[in-house]
């Protein structure tokens, strides 16, 4: 081959190598291409007020039933209720006038305020009616029974029965499990500083059936009426005597969400049964277990006796002569 043509090959081949050096470290040293994700706008979110479980129409507010939670800012409402903007201890004592379920925002239209008209038709749940009962300070556990506790009703009398010795004195558990409204004009448990204020009243205002009602208005001009507040956990023995009366259905299954709202139904319901009493002579042996009777009128009996065609046989030696009880 010629010295030109080697020369010619040479240096295309030098010229091939540098090019290929070239495109690689220009390669090698640029950065790989990045994506920059675009900054999505952080959301705002302000906190609502919002049922901390399900209120049924008429229930009594406390500070248990709603708490402030995190709300979309594009969901939220004039009529919610927006920490920092609403007072959450006046709430409490308000009754509710719609339905809210557990989670959902409470609005300013679903309560009602003590005070407004039609606050107390308002806590009543449908078919109710409301009494308001005069009590003594030492009848009404010394101040300690608030709106929204449950009571059984007392009545003590003193009952004469017509005959000699001492009247009866006895007391009658005559109604269960009724709900306080109101003492005197408070239907709101709690102060100001949101703590339980106990003060005396002279009026207590209790929810009822109408029968009840007619009951209530009687016993007052029968005798003195107590009220004896009730423990949280009766419901589970009234529970077991509903179901062995019939009254309650147990639910079929083994469905949770059956048997608690069960529980609700007969924890909210006032009772007319399984009533109980205790006499004088229960507390003291001095004292009657019976009523008086009257003291027998024996002409009367006699007379009685020979209208029923009751004789008395007199035997005089072997003669027997039948006589009518009564003559002579």
């Amino acid at each position: 081959m010629e010295p030109k043509k080697i020369a010619l090959l040479v240096g295309a081949l030098v010229i091939a190598i540098a090019a290929a050096f070239l495109a690689r470290s220009m390669f090698l040293g640029a950065p790989a291409p990045q994506a920059d994700a675009a900054a999505m706008p952080q959301q705002q979110l302000q906190k609502v007020l919002v049922a901390t479980k399900q209120l049924p129409v008429g229930t009594i507010i406390g500070p248990e039933e709603f708490r402030y939670q995190p709300w979309p800012e594009e969901l939220i409402e004039n009529a919610y209720f927006i920490e920092g903007k609403a007072d959450q201890s006046k709430l409490v004592g308000s009754v509710v006038r719609t339905a809210i379920s557990a989670g959902q925002p409470v609005t300013q239209g679903a309560l009602i305020q003590p005070g407004d008209r039609g606050f107390l038709a308002a806590a009543l749940a449908p078919g109710m009616r409301a009494v308001t009962l005069p009590v003594q300070m030492q009848a009404s556990v010394a101040g300690f029974i608030f709106p929204g506790d449950r009571v059984d009703m007392m009545l003590t009398q003193t009952v004469a029965g017509g005959g000699d010795g001492p009247p009866l004195k006895v007391s009658e558990t005559v109604l269960r499990n009724l709900r306080v409204l109101a003492t005197d004009q408070r239907t709101n448990p709690l102060g100001e500083d949101g703590r339980p204020v106990v003060a005396g009243y002279s009026n207590v205002t209790i929810e009822v059936t109408p029968r009840m009602a007619e009951k209530i208005t009687v016993a007052q001009t029968l005798g003195a009426i107590s009220l004896s507040l009730r423990s949280l956990a009766d419901s589970t023995s009234d529970l077991e005597a509903a179901l062995a009366s019939g009254e309650v259905q147990a639910p079929k299954g083994n469905d949770p969400t059956a048997e608690k709202e069960m529980l609700a139904s007969l924890a909210n319901r006032p009772m007319d049964r399984g009533r109980t009493f205790s006499t004088g002579g229960d507390v003291s042996k001095f004292q009657r277990r019976t009523v008086p009777a009257k003291p027998a009128d024996p002409a009367a009996a006699m007379a009685a006796s020979a209208a029923k065609g009751e004789v008395v046989r007199v035997a005089r030696g072997t003669s027997v002569t039948p006589v009518p009880v009564g003559s002579k």
